[in-house]
C-alpha cells in the first residue's frame, strides 16, 4: 500500500515521548517533515536527534497549558518555514480520581489543553490544508470516548467532548480534502498507564504487578499495546490511503472496548 506521504509537513503535539514520541518516529520514517511540539527544550533536541533525516525536523517549545502561547509560536513558525498538511493533536490527560470528587480548577485545565488548543491549532492550520487541497488532523483521545472509565472523571469528560468537535469539525472541512479523526488506545506500555497501574493498586491493596496482570486481562489481546502501535494507526489516517475515512472513533486497544 502506498501512503505517498514523503514530503508532507506534520505537526506533532506532545512528542517528547509515549505515543506522540513513536508517532512523530513513525512518521519520519515515511518521509514526513516532523516539527514536534512539548514543553521540555532538552527532550525536544534530543527526540529530535533520534528522528531519521534529522535536518529535516524541527521543534517548537510550547506549554499547552498556555494555548494562546503555543498558538502564537506555531502561527510565527508558519510564517518562516511552512504550513502543515498534518496536525496530531496530543497532550498528557488528566490525573485520575472520581468524578465527584473533582474540582472546577481541575475541569478548566482539562478543558484548557484538550479542546482550547486543539481548536486553536486547528484553526492556524487548516487555511493552508485548505489551499493545498490536503489535510489530516487527527487527535489521541482515549477509549472513553465510547466508554467511561472507572476513576477518571475528568478525563472521561474532557474526552468526549474531544470526541463531539472533531465530529463536528469533520463535516464542515470534509469537502476540502481534509479528514478529521480520533484515535482511541486503550491501555498502552507508557508512563501515564504506569501511573493508573500504581493509583489503582494503592486503591485495591494490591502490588503494581498484580494490578498490571488485572487490567492487560481486560482486553482480548492480554496485553498492554506498545506505543508504536498506535503510532501506526496515525500514520495510515494520515494517508492518501484514508481518504475516505473522516470522523470516526479507531480504538487500538486490543479489543477492550465492548462497544461497537
Amino acid at each position: 500500500m502506498e501512503l505517498n506521504l514523503k514530503g508532507k509537513n506534520a505537526l506533532v503535539c506532545g512528542s517528547t515521548q509515549g505515543i506522540g514520541k513513536s508517532t512523530a518516529t513513525a512518521l519520519a520514517l515515511e518521509g514526513v517533515n516532523v516539527t514536534l511540539v512539548a514543553r521540555n527544550e532538552e527532550k525536544l533536541k534530543q527526540v529530535l536527534q533520534e528522528l531519521p533525516n534529522t535536518n529535516k525536523h524541527s521543534y517548537i517549545v510550547a506549554d499547552f497549558s498556555f494555548p494562546d502561547d503555543l498558538n502564537s509560536k506555531v502561527i510565527s513558525f508558519i510564517k518562516e518555514q511552512h504550513g502543515f498538511h498534518i496536525l496530531v493533536n496530543n497532550t498528557g490527560g488528566p490525573k485520575g480520581g472520581n468524578i465527584l470528587e473533582a474540582t472546577i480548577p481541575e475541569f478548566e485545565q482539562a478543558f484548557t489543553q484538550h479542546i482550547k488548543c486543539n481548536h486553536l491549532l486547528a484553526q492556524t492550520v487548516i487555511p493552508f490544508m485548505k489551499t493545498e487541497g490536503f489535510g489530516r488532523i487527527i487527535n489521541i483521545v482515549s477509549t472513553s470516548v465510547k466508554e467511561p472509565i472507572p476513576g477518571l472523571g475528568v478525563s472521561n469528560t474532557i474526552r468526549a467532548a474531544v470526541g463531539n468537535w472533531a465530529k463536528t469539525l469533520a463535516t464542515e472541512v470534509g469537502a476540502l480534502g481534509i479528514t478529521v479523526n480520533n484515535v482511541l488506545p486503550g491501555f498502552t506500555d507508557t508512563e501515564r498507564i504506569a501511573e493508573i497501574t500504581k493509583a489503582n493498586a494503592k486503591k485495591e491493596g494490591i502490588s503494581f504487578d498484580e494490578m498490571s496482570q488485572i487490567m492487560k486481562s481486560h482486553a482480548p489481546a492480554k496485553r498492554f499495546a506498545k506505543p508504536e502501535e498506535i503510532a501506526n494507526a496515525v500514520v495510515f489516517l494520515a494517508s492518501e490511503a484514508a481518504a475516505y475515512i473522516t470522523g470516526i472513533n479507531l480504538p487500538v486497544d486490543g479489543g477492550r472496548t465492548k462497544s461497537l
